[in-house]
């Protein structure tokens, strides 16, 4: 049995016989106006963070949506793409499709608002989506891309990157770990199937999106997720995972590089009330500018003393130097 077979036995599993305690969602967006979520949706909430933004969601936009859970996020989707069809949700397990399909009759029930077919279930894999070519505004994941080994990641990521529209854009959540993971970890194919072994560091997970071709990358939430400790685990030390939550934009790719923030920030303190650096950073005084890691290490090597640097929050929502 391959580590995909055993990720389509356990989420066959958790769709027949819902798993509160399967994955824990670190930000859930519970409510918006009018919004009532079915119980069933949120016990079936296999993510670790949220993939909703309503910064993304103008113009009812046409959604992707890889890897269905339960339903609940298609459902939030929708919120915003009232029209039929207007999202779409992929999944390779038929009984994880068929317990959304009932989820829906819920939530048609207590919404009035939504109608089912606001909503297209499909059946597919995320290494070969039945979706066209550049037909996608939004694409998103939540807790599905991190129990990839390398390969199929790079499959996955280049898929979502062929059904995006030019600036598209790809929302995700997965957990991360900054720690080495012993080979028994890596090769535990029932913990990589819960989101958990196959973690790996922000920074590799940042270059897999740059090297499909994604010329932006926004880190938009970094927060404490999961334990592995020696009394549980196949581990000697206690390895800290984290959820981090990111949007990639199919962007055009700069000359010198992707545009990635990971929440930093520029602030220029000197005497004239303004510092323009003539690449098309313009600084106000003590107003501070979001700016890539980029453009922070270029402003930091003018040697300048008047302009600080802030260490990466890794929080951004939009704005800045790009």
């Amino acid at each position: 049995m391959s580590y995909l077979d055993a990720t389509n036995d356990l989420y066959k599993e958790a769709a027949l016989t819902p798993d509160v305690g399967l994955c824990c969602t670190t930000t859930p967006v519970w409510k918006f106006p009018g919004l009532e979520i079915p119980m069933i949706m949120q016990e079936m909430n296999y993510g670790c963070g949220s993939t909703i933004s309503a910064q993304d969601l103008i113009n009812n936009p046409k959604v992707l949506y890889v890897g269905v859970g339960g339903g609940m996020e298609l459902l939030q989707f929708s919120y915003f793409s009232r029209q039929k069809g207007g999202v779409v949700g992929v999944d390779v397990v038929d009984e994880m499709l068929e317990a959304s399909r009932k989820n829906f009759i819920l939530a048609e029930e207590q919404n009035e608002w939504f109608r089912r077919d606001f909503i297209e279930l499909k059946k597919g894999d995320a290494l070969n989506l039945p979706i066209e070519d550049e037909s996608i505004d939004i694409a998103a994941q939540n807790c599905l891309f991190n129990i990839f080994k390398a390969e199929d990641l790079k499959k996955a990521l280049q898929e979502m990157y062929r059904v995006l529209k030019p600036h598209g854009r790809l929302v995700m959540s997965d957990p991360t770990c900054e720690q080495p993971m012993n080979e028994a970890l890596r090769n535990d194919d029932h913990l990589r199937a819960l989101c958990l072994s196959g973690s790996i560091p922000i920074a590799d997970y940042i270059k897999a999106l740059t090297d499909v071709g994604f010329g932006t990358i926004e880190i938009r939430g970094r927060r404490p997720y999961r334990i592995l400790d020696p009394e549980n685990y196949p581990t000697d030390e206690l390895i800290f995972i984290e959820s981090i939550e990111v949007c990639a934009i199919k962007d055009p790719m700069p000359e010198d590089g992707p545009c990635v923030f990971t929440g930093k920030a520029a602030i220029y303190y000197g005497k004239e009330a303004s510092f323009d650096d003539n690449k098309g950073h313009f600084l106000l005084k003590n107003q501070p500018l979001a700016v890539c890691d980029k453009t922070a290490a270029a402003l930091a090597n003018l040697g300048r003393n008047d302009i600080y640097i802030s260490e990466s929050t890794f929080h951004y929502n939009g704005g800045g130097c790009c």
